[in-house]
């Protein structure tokens, strides 16, 4: 925490609150507005356990550990900054303005705001525990010299004048614009930073410039002044310069239309080139070299290459994600003055022991990353052309056969900068926020500094919430007066009306793009015969969903859905291949008829997997997931597991699963009965139920469920495996049932058995039990249609219609 920081948190309590995350969308409830709803900057970790209980919050939940909040020892005094030197007469007129200084004086301390109170309006690393240790006596002043001034006696900075060359750009401003309602299909971005993501702006005294013939050609930040509390011993920058670097950082964008045939001076470029080779890398290796390509015959090439790729991507993408991706631009390549290839020499400088393979390459990645920042403090576009094959730009480009190309990237003045990363606001994929990225010391325990760690299902059951009420109402209103007798779409206007709630507006966006995800695992239990397919069908089973050649493919192919695989338990090892994500915990669970068939850490490691590829899908712009699963044998533990959290009787809620004949079929519930018996069923333990008679898929799928419900996205459920494990979600979170919709009901009659238990009522019923997501993908269409249907239909009073009788 820089010393800015502190000085932020003891004004807390004057500023009040600042960002979106302290004003409550109007109309929405306490428990609405989704996983990244009331976040500073970014996100956030955990709530203290006073904050949970104001909320509302279950005390007594098994698996959620109790929270402390360290107290906060006294902070130091703050010591008054020294005196800067005063200006040489000869340099005050090459002086650069400052501007993004503040014009006001420093205020004066206020005291610390208390660390236990709920600090949404601040950025992350202000107002958390801090540990200063016993106060410190302040350090004297030394006396001012001649002709410098104290800055106690200084007064405030003038404005900066405007700069011309950058009257389009956006200033730097303390609060954003920003609306205050939360929808479901904005859920998984994250929220708009604050425009100032640095520290705390201060008004400082002026600072001299060294004499011109003593400076290096490239600008640098001159040190703050030794005695600066603020600076740490002078090595920090000014609260201009460290504003311009966040400036830069925030306002970076991958630009990819707009450019202006405006040529950059050489000067220009050669300082964006020098920033760039100024990057660190592996001992000091500089691997990279930077190609700038002007003649328009090559940038020709490389534009071809890229519109050819982007076609052809987009041609083997489902429907809504096909129109997102043809949508990116690739003409940028000639309509920008310059193109400029970022390549590396991998066997540039020495490798020693315990050193990265291939260091090179990231190395050259910090070298582009220099360059874009840059560029961008210059006024620079840059547009990276990632839809390439590396290998023919590098042909393209006729470049030796020992250099690879890191980037390709179009740069030029631009007539504006998007307010948001372009693909985001194209819908094609959204930011994960920070809070998602932070571990403290061990993977998964997650907080941002100044937050108590949490695990990331705590962080995600504390994120579900009801359906808002305001937009409930309104939907129903809305289908009372739509053109149409009232109840004439029967089940599909509830859908529609939950959607509503979901998304917290009237009318809800379609849930499209959809994604359905397809949990992969091995059971312990197969050893008790009952089921008479192989336990290798089910990595043979993932490879054919791999290539195209399941039920799930053809049907996700219908109705425009992507299809992921996700390995968290097959016994054999998978090679990894496009749509596979590797989230195995074990190779298959145990024999659960000997004992649980999954310890405790296994169970929450899966959960936790679970609801990371629901994060991932929905960040990457899908706004509907769908669930599906693949392991030989699993209908057993979802019968066990509907068993345990219903009461059934293990005759009614177990199925024929892939169609056991009639000895198989009694040896299965057999096997069921004496599951329960070996592992006694805790109703206070959902977590423990699902460890000892669940799957890895099961597991998997119940925090996918959740993760869901927490980002406020409509997740579709398929058959018994999907309503067994939405049963351990609805048992650790009820609210999660708010996001759920049944897609069909599954032959398997365990599946019935749960859909009563969850008052769920199912789209379709065609007598089905495949499995992986197949009968959920049919309901797609329904549930898209409903949302449709209330969006777009007419009202009597606006299509003017009678509605005399």
């Amino acid at each position: 925490m820089t010393n800015d920081d502190r000085e932020d948190a003891r004004r807390g309590d004057q500023e009040g609150a600042r960002w979106r995350g302290n004003r409550p969308a109007p109309g929405l409830g306490p428990g609405l507005g989704g996983l990244l709803d009331g976040l500073p900057e970014s996100g956030r970790g955990t709530r203290t356990g006073q904050e949970q209980e104001s909320r509302g919050a279950a005390p007594g939940n098994p698996f959620r550990r109790p929270l402390h909040e360290p107290e906060t020892p006294p902070e130091p005094p703050r010591p008054e900054p020294e005196a800067a030197p005063p200006a040489r007469p000869e340099q005050s007129e090459k002086q650069p303005p400052a501007p993004f200084a503040k014009t006001s004086a420093p205020p004066d301390p206020a005291p610390a705001a208390p660390v236990n109170e709920p600090r949404f309006n601040v950025i992350p690393f202000r107002g958390g525990p801090r540990d200063t240790g016993a106060q410190q006596p302040e350090p004297q002043q030394p006396e001012p010299q001649a002709g410098q001034t104290h800055p106690a006696q200084a007064g405030p900075r003038q404005p900066a004048p405007a700069d011309p060359a950058h009257a389009d750009e956006n200033p730097i401003t303390t609060e954003p614009k920003q609306s205050d309602n939360v929808h479901a299909h904005e859920a998984a971005a994250p929220l708009p930073e604050p425009q100032h993501t640095g520290p705390q702006q201060r008004a400082e005294p002026e600072e001299t410039q060294a004499p011109e013939e003593d400076r290096p050609r490239s600008v640098r930040a001159a040190p703050a002044p030794s005695g600066d509390a603020w600076g740490h011993g002078g090595h920090a920058f000014d609260d201009a310069e460290r504003a311009a670097v966040y400036r830069a950082i925030r306002e970076r964008r991958d630009v990819r239309a707009g450019f202006r045939p405006d040529p950059v001076p050489a000067d220009v470029l050669t300082r964006v080139l020098e920033a760039a080779h100024q990057a660190p890398s592996v001992g000091h290796t500089q691997p990279w070299d930077f190609l700038v390509v002007e003649d328009r015959e090559l940038r020709s090439r490389v534009r071809d290459l890229a519109r050819d790729e982007r076609d052809t991507r987009s041609r083997a993408r489902p429907g809504p994600r096909a129109h997102a991706f043809s949508g990116l631009k690739v003409e940028a390549v000639l309509e920008s003055p310059l193109n400029i290839a970022v390549t590396v020499d991998p066997s540039r400088g020495a490798h020693g022991a315990g050193r990265h393979s291939r260091p090179a390459s990231y190395s050259a990645a910090l070298a582009v990353e220099n360059l874009w920042l840059a560029a961008r403090a210059e006024g620079l576009g840059v547009g990276w052309v990632a839809v390439t094959d590396e290998r023919e730009v590098a042909g393209a480009l006729e470049l030796p056969s020992h250099l690879e190309v890191v980037a390709y990237l179009c740069v030029g003045y631009v007539e504006e900068f998007p307010t948001e990363p372009e693909l985001g606001l194209g819908g094609w994929a959204k930011g994960r926020p920070l809070s998602w990225a932070v571990h403290r010391d061990r993977y998964g325990r997650r907080g941002l500094p100044g937050h108590e760690p949490t695990t990331l299902l705590e962080e995600t059951i504390a994120a579900i919430g009801a359906l808002n009420a305001r937009a409930v109402e309104e939907a129903r209103d809305r289908q009372a007066r739509m053109t149409k007798p009232q109840g004439s779409l029967g089940l599909l206007e509830e859908v529609s009306v939950q959607l509503a709630g979901l998304a917290g507006e009237c009318p809800p966006p379609v849930p499209e793009p959809a994604a359905v995800a397809v949990f992969a695992g091995d059971h312990g239990v197969y050893a008790q015969g009952v089921t008479s397919w192989p336990q290798e069908v089910t990595a043979q089973m993932v490879q054919n969903f791999l290539d195209g050649g399941a039920v799930v493919n053809a049907f996700a192919e219908q109705v425009g859905a992507e299809v992921t695989v996700v390995d968290v338990g097959v016994v054999g090892d998978l090679p990894g291949a496009a749509g596979l994500l590797p989230r195995k915990v074990a190779r298959g669970t145990a024999d659960f008829t000997q004992g649980p068939a999954m310890t405790r850490d296994q169970a929450l490691q899966a959960l936790e997997g679970g609801v990371e590829v629901a994060r991932d899908l929905v960040s990457a712009g899908n706004r509907c997931l769908v669930t599906g699963d693949m392991g030989i044998g699993n209908t057993t533990p979802a019968a066990a597991l509907v068993c345990a959290f219903t009461g059934a009787d293990p005759s009614v809620a177990t199925g024929r699963g892939t169609g056991v004949d009639d000895a198989t079929y009694e040896n299965k519930v057999n096997v069921v009965r004496r599951a329960l018996e070996a592992n006694p069923v805790d109703p206070e333990d959902p977590i423990g139920t699902l460890a000892a008679l669940g799957g890895l898929e099961h597991a998997a799928l119940a925090g996918f469920i959740l993760g869901g419900a927490a980002l406020r996205v409509p997740v579709l459920l398929d058959g018994v495996i999907a309503g067994s494990a939405a049963l351990v979600a609805a048992a650790v979170s009820p609210e999660s049932m708010s996001a759920c919709f049944a897609g069909h009901r599954s032959a398997e009659p365990g599946h019935g058995v749960a859909l009563e238990h969850l008052g769920l009522t199912p789209l379709v019923d065609l007598s089905m039990r495949l499995g992986e997501g197949s009968g959920a993908l049919l309901a797609l269409p329904l549930l898209q249609g409903s949302a449709r249907a209330l969006r777009n239909v007419a009202t009597f009073d606006t299509a003017g219609v009678s509605t005399a009788r």
